[in-house]
């Protein structure tokens, strides 16, 4: 769903997160994993694991290395498992493709140049980039929150990635499955739009004539 009105000819240039909007992810099986090593209940560890935990953003931002955040995470969870255990665990987080939008990118590709923009860390990257590198392949360029040092929502994380796309905030369309995300770009100008299912993404580019 679109918060902003799109029309033919609205941008210059789209800008995709990845998770949820471009690739699948599914965290359950992440704590199944990691519960299944330490003989451990699922639900304990889900309760324990929090997205806004400092060393989970710090590890997002490449502050700290990923035997720092695992070091982190067997205090945070009170588990004993080794580097690669967690290693193991957490990228089993990826789960393929999201349905549908392939095609959607590739067809957009053929009109604008396509972006995207991704809060994660250097084990998923490391992961992620071989296994979909066909999908990945219709990016220009991925802006990616460990390399660059900013998380979105922050301000400074979109004026950054707006100020190496090169073309005015007003004039890139940002998709993103989480409503702070899109909030973040709003309020920096871009024009968001929520991404819920591929549906989101197919309806907002035929608004935009693609």
């Amino acid at each position: 769903m679109t918060q902003s009105p799109l029309f033919p000819g609205a941008a210059d240039a789209l800008l995709f997160d990845l998770g949820r909007v471009v690739l699948d992810i599914d965290f359950s099986k992440v704590v199944a994993c990691w519960a299944g090593h330490a003989g451990r209940e699922v639900a304990q560890l889900a309760g324990r694991f929090s997205w806004r935990d400092e060393f989970y953003q710090r590890h997002e931002k490449g502050e700290i290395s990923d035997a720092e955040f695992f070091a982190a995470l067997r205090k945070l969870l009170g588990i004993e498992l080794s580097d690669a255990q967690f290693l193991e665990g957490w990228n089993k987080i990826f789960v393929g493709e999201m349905p549908g939008v392939a095609p959607l990118l590739a067809r957009a590709a053929k009109r604008l140049p396509l972006y995207a923009f991704s809060n994660t860390n250097s084990a998923h990257v490391d992961h992620f980039s071989p296994r979909y590198a066909d999908v990945l392949g219709h990016f220009r360029e991925i802006f990616l929150s460990s390399s660059i040092g900013l998380r979105k929502p922050d301000a400074k994380a979109y004026d950054h990635v707006v100020q190496a796309i090169g073309v005015p905030a007003s004039r890139i369309v940002f998709f993103d499955d989480l409503a702070e995300n899109i909030a973040g770009a709003q309020a920096r100008g871009l024009i968001g739009v929520h991404v819920t299912s591929h549906d989101d993404v197919a309806a907002a580019l035929v608004a935009l004539g693609i």
